[in-house]
Formats: C-alpha cells, sequence, structure tokens
C-alpha cells in the first residue's frame, strides 16, 4: 500500500493545527499577564496604565481566537477561555472599585461562562480593595464596595445551570461567599473601631471642656 499521500496530507493538517495551538497559548499567556498587570494598577489608582493594558489583554485574546478559528477542538480547550475570564475579571474589578456602571458580556466580548466567572474573581479584587480601604479610615467607601461585591454574588447564586455550562461557576461562587463572609466581618470591627473612637474623642472633649 502506498500510503504516502495520505500521510503526507494528515502531517499537514496537524501541522497547522500545532501551530494555531501555539499561537492560541502565546496569546492567551500574553492576555492573562496584562490583565493581571490591569488589576494591579487599577488598586493602585492607575487607570490609564489600567485602560492600555486591559487594550492590551483583549487584542491578545482576539489574536489567539483568530489564529484556531477554524479549530473548534483547540478554541474551546480552555486556556482562551481563562484569558478570556482574566479579561473579564479586570473590566469588573475596574467597575467594582471605581462605581462604574458594570460593563455587558457583548461590551466585554468574552463568553458567557467566563465572563461570569470573571465576576466570581472579581469578588476577591473587591475584598482587596476594601482591606487598602479600611487601612486609610475610608469605612464608607468600604461598605460600597462590600455592597457592590453582595450584588455579583447574588447574580451568580442565581445562575442555577449545570457546570458543564457554567464553566464551574458554583465552585467559584462558594469561595466568593466565603470571601463575602469575611470581608463583612473586617468592615465589621473596622465599623465597631471607628465608633469606639469617635464616642472617646467625645468623652475626651467633654472632659476637656469641663477642666477649663
Amino acid at each position: 500500500m502506498d500510503l504516502s499521500s495520505i500521510s503526507g496530507e494528515v502531517r499537514a493538517r496537524l501541522d497547522e493545527r500545532t501551530a494555531a495551538r501555539e499561537q492560541a497559548l502565546s496569546s492567551s499567556r500574553r492576555s492573562i499577564r496584562s490583565s493581571a498587570n490591569a488589576i494591579r494598577a487599577i488598586h493602585r489608582g492607575e487607570f490609564d496604565d489600567a485602560h492600555r493594558l486591559m487594550d492590551e489583554s483583549r487584542a491578545a485574546v482576539d489574536t489567539g481566537r483568530n489564529a484556531v478559528a477554524g479549530h473548534p477542538e483547540i478554541r474551546y480547550a480552555g486556556y482562551l477561555q481563562d484569558a478570556e475570564k482574566e479579561y473579564a475579571e479586570a473590566r469588573l474589578t475596574e467597575a467594582l472599585v471605581t462605581g462604574a456602571e458594570p460593563p455587558t458580556v457583548d461590551e466585554v466580548g468574552v463568553g458567557v461562562a467566563p465572563y461570569l466567572n470573571g465576576m466570581a474573581e472579581a469578588i476577591g479584587e473587591g475584598r482587596r480593595a476594601v482591606l487598602d480601604l479600611l487601612r486609610r479610615d475610608q469605612v464608607d467607601e468600604s461598605e460600597r464596595i462590600l455592597g457592590g461585591m453582595e450584588d455579583i454574588y447574588y447574580v451568580l447564586v442565581s445562575m442555577d445551570y449545570p457546570d458543564a455550562v457554567t464553566g464551574n461557576l458554583r465552585r467559584s461562587t462558594d469561595v466568593a461567599r466565603s470571601i463575602i463572609e469575611k470581608t463583612r466581618g473586617d468592615l465589621s470591627s473596622a465599623l465597631v473601631q471607628r465608633n469606639l473612637r469617635e464616642a472617646l474623642e467625645r468623652h475626651a472633649d467633654r472632659f476637656g471642656g469641663g477642666s477649663d
């Protein structure tokens, strides 16, 4: 049997698929790195840098998707979805931290499952923002962000669909609930400390006034 032509055709197709996979992997890594750096910039209040990095992340995702447009078995292998999730997390973290209107799925331009899991991850970044604010004694702003975290959580728990459809969202939602409970406890402690400090200051003012 002469299988040389068949072998050559198969090799050509596999070479094409492998090249597409490598390009998608590289693009996914670039996107994830840019999203992580964007989130760090958001927490530092460097929003111009954050927007530039998020644009880089989105461009890398688009490059990866274009590379595997004809290879659905690679397109949905998981790593591009991870990049989409990290990009969605960055976009949603900015909205949560700044109080802006959260972008829709279509505005972010990712799949529904990566978007929802990005929402869940944004709750963890919300906790980080709350703790930073509490260190600066900005309790009111911390309360606003915690409220946003709870709003996100209520959306997540309402998504009662199989994990195969939502990308294991149930596990991410369970983690988010734990994060919110811890953050609520930290904020409650900060409120108690602030109220106690204010009460002591009022007493000190009255005591000082009575001694003159």
